[in-house]
């Protein structure tokens, strides 16, 4: 337990702030496996609509540090390649 208020007040911070990357990370993976679902069904209208709240919930954890930039190309890169690739 820490003995000053600051390390205190910090280790309660660092604790929400922890719960709330576990929720968002949680509803990323979601989004991803919805996409990952829809894609081995080859569905394609279905996409079209899951594709926005996939590539915003991405963009949502990059602004909040959740993610780095480069990751969130790299997984939104690889989707759209999968995407393409059944569509054409």
């Amino acid at each position: 337990m820490p003995s000053r208020k600051a390390a205190l007040k910090d280790l309660h911070q660092s604790k929400k702030k922890t719960q709330r990357n576990i929720i968002f990370k949680k509803l990323l993976k979601k989004a991803e496996k919805k996409i990952s679902a829809l894609i081995s069904k080859k569905d394609v209208e279905k996409i079209k609509t899951e594709i926005n709240n996939f590539f915003s919930q991405v963009d949502k954890a990059v602004s909040r540090k959740i993610l780095h930039k480069n990751t969130a190309a790299r997984k939104k890169s690889r989707v759209m390649k999968k995407i393409k690739k059944i569509s054409s």
